[in-house]
């Protein structure tokens, strides 16, 4: 069986140690504010660190290899799109360390029955559509378009999720940090999304 890039290129490996950190880091924060641990969500608001210091270190990588005289230029191409592509990991990896700070700030908590197994919802379809953009970087396969339905349902369950907030059912302070949750969870999805896009992108020109 032939070895896949992240076997044996320094640079495929970390990135998919990104993926992993975000994923990990999202059903973390999720586990947190829905279990009511605050002390899992500050483990998670601390963890966001290593993502922007191994996203530095891969883009100082991939850089690197670009000003190398010896990168073919097929090799390159594939280089630029990686650094295209590790933005939306690092705003992924902030996404889920704000629904984290949530967590720490007991939100959970306070949201009603309702609302929390909306937001449970959305975490599960996120989270999946993060694998699958993963398993697409890492097998170099066509997800996008599933994912695309998968981002759909997220949208659906944000629009839920407004209509309680608007039916005052919890306090005010409570509704409007639900209403940047639901928001995050949304980003989480579109980024999702636009990660798969790219990656089909990337290996289409290879």
């Amino acid at each position: 069986m032939d070895p896949t890039p992240a076997q044996w290129d320094p640079v495929e490996a970390k990135m998919m140690q990104l993926f992993a950190l975000v994923s990990e880091a999202l059903a973390g924060a999720t586990d947190a504010l829905l279990g009511i641990d605050t002390s899992k969500g500050s483990a998670v608001v601390e963890g966001d660190q290593l993502v922007d210091e191994l996203t530095a270190e891969v883009e100082l990588m991939v850089w690197r290899q670009i000003d190398d005289d010896s990168t073919p230029a097929s090799a390159r191409r594939h280089l630029v799109g990686t650094l295209l592509i590790l933005p939306e990991l690092e705003r992924s990896g902030d996404l889920a360390e704000h629904i984290a700070q949530r967590a720490v700030a007991n939100l959970g908590a306070e949201m009603n029955p309702l609302s929390r197994g909306i937001v449970q919802r959305m975490a599960e379809v996120a989270l999946g559509m993060w694998r699958d953009a993963a398993d697409a970087y890492a097998d170099r396969s066509a997800r996008s378009l599933a994912l695309h339905e998968d981002d759909e349902e997220i949208d659906i369950l944000h629009d839920r999720l407004t209509r309680e907030i608007a039916a005052e059912t919890m306090p005010t302070a409570t509704s409007a940090q639900v209403t940047l949750l639901a928001r995050f969870y949304e980003r989480l999805g579109d980024h999702a999304v636009n990660l798969a896009r790219r990656v089909e992108m990337l290996h289409h020109h290879e």
